[in-house]
């Protein structure tokens, strides 16, 4: 049975609710040590993501009316940031939801590494992050890795490969 592209992607969205589930509650676990709020736009950047992603949120905004800013002066700004705003924020890429958490993931060395914002958790015990308040990147990233790879066999043109990444900034409206 040959699986559609549109059935992967809704297996995305229903892997982005999971997340966005998990995400409210590390925030709120975290609130006290989170300085990310409206208007924070350290970490918005031109970032590469899968084909998955990449058109799931095309789709979206397909339907939505959605305005890309083109006149920061820094070439690696995210195009879809106006005023320090994301206005694609209902329809970011994983990378942009889990941005201001606490992430663990294995780095080169197969030892856990610790990575926070440089603006968050400035007064934390660093001691006291656990499996269960941190959010496991490379459990995530495993996920999405496997609907791209399912995702970009089933499309008709077999243009990607598993590993190729798109730059948000090809998602112009």
């Amino acid at each position: 049975m040959i699986t559609k592209p549109h059935t992967i992607l809704e297996q995305y969205y229903q892997l982005r609710t999971i997340l966005d589930k998990k995400i409210d509650a590390l925030f709120q676990t975290h609130q006290k040590n989170v300085a990310c709020n409206k208007g924070c736009d350290l970490c918005c950047m031109d970032y590469k993501i899968f084909p998955i992603e990449f058109f799931a949120i095309k789709k979206e905004l397909d339907k939505a009316l959605i305005e890309q800013n083109n006149s920061s002066k820094n070439p690696d700004a995210c195009i879809f940031l106006k005023k320090h705003e994301c206005t694609i924020y209902l329809y970011r890429p994983f990378i942009c939801r889990t941005h201001g958490l606490p992430l663990i993931f294995v780095n080169e060395e197969d030892e856990w590494q610790l990575s926070t914002c440089e603006l968050n958790f400035k007064d934390f015990d660093f001691g006291k992050f656990t499996l269960d308040n941190t959010f496991e990147q490379d459990k995530l990233n495993s996920q999405l890795y496997q609907l791209n790879k399912k995702f970009i066999e089933a499309l008709a043109d077999k243009k990607y490969a598993e590993t190729d990444l798109i730059s948000i900034r090809n998602l112009k409206t």
